[in-house]
């Protein structure tokens, strides 16, 4: 990590991958990551931690399985949310978004239980910054 200032639209330009974050920083144990998305990703819990969405770019979609039945949420940019541990959820984003997350150093970005993983999706625990 670095001790001098990250600008956002910096560290987003120095990728392409889609679905592949990167850790800008890390706040005590939970990394700061970022990613640039388009299309869907898949269903996936993390049973023990929460997930912080922050849409920097676009529009992000989340879909939810709960207990009442399946609803999305939609995140336009500039909004935030936070997924429930456990709750199982696959955000999407038709016309592509760029999004910050807070997650746990080392959680891995399908979770602990998922669908099958496409070939577009990257299964990491996060990128270093470049």
């Amino acid at each position: 990590m670095t001790n001098h200032p990250i600008p956002l639209h910096q560290a987003l330009a120095s990728f392409d991958a889609l679905w592949s974050p990167r850790i800008v920083t890390r706040v005590n144990d939970y990394d700061v990551r970022i990613a640039k998305v388009q299309g869907e990703h898949v269903w996936h819990a993390h049973d023990d931690t929460d997930e912080f969405f922050l849409v920097l770019d676009g529009e992000l979609h989340i879909s939810l399985r709960e207990p009442g039945g399946e609803r999305t949420v939609l995140l336009p940019q500039g909004a935030v949310f936070t997924v429930p541990a456990g709750t199982e959820h696959k955000p999407y984003a038709p016309s592509g978004a760029a999004i910050l997350m807070f997650e746990p150093t080392g959680t891995p970005t399908v979770g602990d239980r998922h669908d099958e993983i496409p070939d577009h999706v990257d299964a990491t625990t996060g990128h270093p910054l470049d």
